[in-house]
């Protein structure tokens, strides 16, 4: 285990001197367990360097980037959750893109899947402007968080089964952390509804059996640790390949997060 050196942050960068580092899938366990605060365990989960093919994609992309974005200093990093830090929706995601998050850093921040889905949450007035390109834009949500099953951009959009594994620390701890105030949870795409399913488990959720399937608008009755009722809704995933052949509308998802607001 290592920890962040003095003046390695941007601007807002959870994490300060002395913020841990994980190593390794098993640093990722003991930090994630140890977290006193959201905020730390979001500061940890920002420098995370358990696996070392996330990291080297991430950081080569953020160092040979995009032509579009070439005069840009990209974040290149895992990405935290962000949002309300007492959420009544939680909103999962499957990882960050390369050229979104990635040079961002803020989940669904700067590329196509997030101009839908923001788009979509204010509306249902869960966001507080209609778009987020960068972090300090003014973005804010309103009684909902966002997070990934995976905190780092993998590529191809493919994370391994041991990423998966490695980051699911993450998750389920910030999954404990926000249960107390959660009442639905909103998986975006089938990788998602697949990743959350154990974090759930290992979040002290009570989960029916067998496991659903994944569908949008799929609505499953969950009990969270404090033994109120969670919903879990299954969304369609806004990437461009749902939205360009029309799988994905506006109408879809405004569908699925007025339902949750409610």
């Amino acid at each position: 285990m290592s920890y962040v050196k003095p003046g390695t942050g941007w601007p807002d960068d959870p994490a300060g001197p002395g913020t841990p580092v994980a190593n390794g899938p098993g640093d990722v366990r003991d930090l994630a367990a140890a977290a006193p605060t959201l905020a730390e365990l979001a500061a940890r989960q920002s420098v995370c360097r358990a696996c070392p093919r996330l990291v080297e994609w991430r950081e080569q992309v953020a160092t040979l980037r995009r032509r579009a974005y070439a005069e840009e200093t990209y974040w290149g990093r895992p990405i935290p959750g962000w949002g309300d830090e007492r959420p009544r929706i939680l909103i999962v995601g499957l990882a960050p893109a390369a050229h979104g998050g990635n040079r961002t850093g803020r989940i669904f921040t700067g590329d196509r899947s997030g101009d839908w889905l923001f788009a979509s949450l204010h509306r249902a007035g869960l966001a507080a402007i209609a778009t987020s390109t960068h972090a300090g834009d003014g973005q804010r949500l309103i009684g909902a968080r966002v997070v990934a099953t995976v905190r780092c951009a993998p590529p191809d959009n493919k994370p391994t089964p041991a990423e998966r594994a490695a980051c699911l620390p993450w998750l389920a701890r910030e999954i404990a952390e926000v249960a107390s105030s959660v009442r639905t949870i909103v998986a975006l795409g089938g990788y998602a509804w697949q990743g959350v399913w154990p974090a759930l488990k290992q979040g002290g959720y009570g989960l029916p059996r067998p496991r659903p399937a994944f569908g949008h608008g799929v609505e499953v009755k969950l009990t969270a640790p404090g033994g109120h009722p969670v919903r879990l809704l299954g969304c369609y995933h806004p990437s461009q390949q749902n939205t360009f052949t029309g799988r994905v509308t506006a109408g879809m998802l405004d569908e699925i997060f007025i339902n949750a607001a409610r």
